[in-house]
């Protein structure tokens, strides 16, 4: 099998069996995205240790392509149980991959699944649906972590 069949696998996977969907609570901060270029979109919910430190939960409710549900579903997988900092990491490291128009593959010891969505890179009307997910947690981090400083 080849590379890029493995990688499309899994992005089906993840569409067809998101992980992490459905909206739970509690949770510290909501957020609402859609892609304005075509219609997808997400309601996401984050909730942060009490220290802030620590990713406990991210749940989301989304309408939208494979690509945008794949990226959601991974992103969650990702960042779950991981301290904010190696979440950000892994956006860092997401958004380098999928803005490079292919000349960075990802790394996968940082984005585990989500190297799948490297080929996604060369498509640039695309992008936007592999983003969506990523930026509402970043916006939800944004807005639980100012909530708390009130």
């Amino acid at each position: 099998m080849k590379l890029e069949q493995m990688y499309q696998e899994v992005i089906l996977d993840h569409y067809r069996r998101p992980h992490h969907s459905g909206l739970r609570e509690p949770f510290g901060a909501e957020v609402h995205h859609v892609n304005p270029t075509c219609g997808d979109e997400l309601t996401l919910r984050l909730r942060l240790s009490d220290d802030l430190s620590t990713v406990e939960d991210v749940s989301y409710d989304a309408q939208g392509c494979s690509i945008s549900q794949a990226s959601t579903s991974m992103m969650a997988d990702l960042i779950v149980g991981r301290t904010v900092s190696e979440s950000l990491e892994a956006y860092d490291a997401f958004h380098a991959m999928i803005s490079s128009r292919g000349k960075n593959e990802g790394d996968e010891e940082i984005l585990d699944d989500a190297v799948a969505l490297s080929g996604v890179s060369r498509y640039p009307a695309r992008v936007k649906c592999a983003l969506l997910g990523w930026m509402a947690y970043r916006d939800a981090l944004g807005r639980q972590t100012e909530h708390h400083q009130e």
